[in-house]
């Protein structure tokens, strides 16, 4: 019997989680041929045992390296330290990472030392500012130089790949495993208190957490929300408030003691699904995000100067609106008033996957490692 391939996914934060777990998954399909290694740094403790219980993943390696207030150096030298480690024991073939945080380009570097493949899950996203956002912009591009694999989740990102003189034939167009994701967790029966509570009003679900917000930019925009939720009485804010004491602290300056402004512990995927499929407008910073909503329907302002998802503001689902305080206010304001406009948003389409990303990531892996396997048709 021929050996097993074995697939290390390695992974740390909330998001990385949700959209890998779809793979994880779909790997897990083949016990006779791949081998699943499941590998987490805990760079966000909490929020990340929540997906890992939802998607009833238990992880082989748990680096817990979250520590109170860490740096990012402490995160890259105890992330890798632990994950060179991890390689030496298991020497998995091939090392599966996903997008653009500070564990993904430790694990690339980590697999790279140990001369290991690597396959990088959302490859592609730029904004070319390496400073925004910051430090992904920069722990993507660096992992993209490190990967064997691209699995790109748009044309698009195929695109600044190929200008980055990567092979054609190492990069694959797969759509974004988040929109898989979606098909486990949104539930048409969903309930929850603070729903029942809102009732028939309309609902802004804010996300915001992202470094180079903190401080002014983070306080325009809840200044911003602030004069929403002044001026239109049916309008309430739901903001799942990041675990990071500088976020906590000046939303609660800013916005706390407003009855219809929500102020909550951060959601967990299911709940936060279900949420975005519910709110009449989503405010956020967060990438996920911007992929997620437009299968939901709902339209999205990205609270960010740059975005490296341009497909969302092309197909007309996503509004790019910065963080100056009069921009956001005056924006949200247009689609509370103007029917056309928030329909026009609300209906675009998503240019960012079809559910079965996952599916072609795996296909990708089987054809590199055994060439028995068809390479599956690229998502359009």
């Amino acid at each position: 019997m021929k050996e097993k391939i074995k697939v290390m996914a390695i992974f740390g934060t909330r998001p990385e989680a949700i959209k890998m777990a779809p793979v994880v998954l779909e790997l897990q399909k083949y016990p006779d041929i791949i081998e699943t290694i499941v590998t987490v740094t805990a760079q966000h403790r909490e929020m990340l045992d929540q997906v890992l219980s939802i998607f009833k993943i238990i992880p082989d390696y748990d680096l817990n390296i979250m520590k109170d207030r860490q740096s990012l150096i402490d995160v890259t030298t105890r992330a890798l330290d632990g994950l060179n480690k991890v390689m030496k024991e298991v020497q998995p073939d091939l090392v599966l990472v996903h997008g653009d945080t500070t564990t993904t380009f430790v694990a690339s570097l980590a697999a790279f030392y140990n001369q290991i493949a690597v396959g990088h899950v959302e490859a592609g996203l730029r904004t070319s500012n390496k400073y925004s956002p910051f430090p992904e912009e920069l722990n993507r591009q660096l992992t993209g130089v490190i990967a064997d694999i691209h699995f790109a989740p748009t044309n698009k990102s195929k695109q600044n790949l190929l200008k980055e003189n990567k092979k054609e034939s190492s990069i694959f167009v797969t759509g974004n495993t988040a929109i898989d994701a979606l098909k486990t967790t949104v539930k048409s029966n969903y309930t929850n208190e603070i729903l029942d509570k809102i009732g028939n009003n309309k609902m802004i679900l804010l996300t915001s957490h992202r470094r180079e917000n903190l401080g002014k930019p983070m306080e325009n925009i809840f200044n911003a929300i602030k004069r929403l939720v002044h001026d239109f009485k049916d309008i309430n804010v739901v903001f799942p408030v990041h675990l990071n004491p500088t976020v906590r602290e000046l939303s609660q300056k800013v916005l706390g003691n407003n009855p219809r402004v929500h102020l909550i512990e951060p959601l967990d995927v299911i709940d936060f699904h279900n949420f975005s499929s519910k709110a009449f407008l989503i405010m956020t910073d967060s990438g996920g995000v911007q992929e997620e909503a437009p299968s939901l329907g709902v339209p999205v302002l990205v609270l960010r100067d740059t975005t490296e998802r341009p497909e969302g503001i092309q197909a007309g689902t996503l509004k790019l609106v910065g963080t100056d305080e009069d921009t956001i206010y005056n924006l949200a304001s247009k689609l509370i008033i103007n029917k056309e406009e928030y329909k026009k948003m609300a209906k675009a389409s998503n240019p960012y996957g079809d559910g079965l990303a996952s599916s072609r990531i795996v296909q990708v892996i089987l054809h590199h490692f055994t060439n028995e396997q068809y390479l599956p048709k690229e998502f359009q």
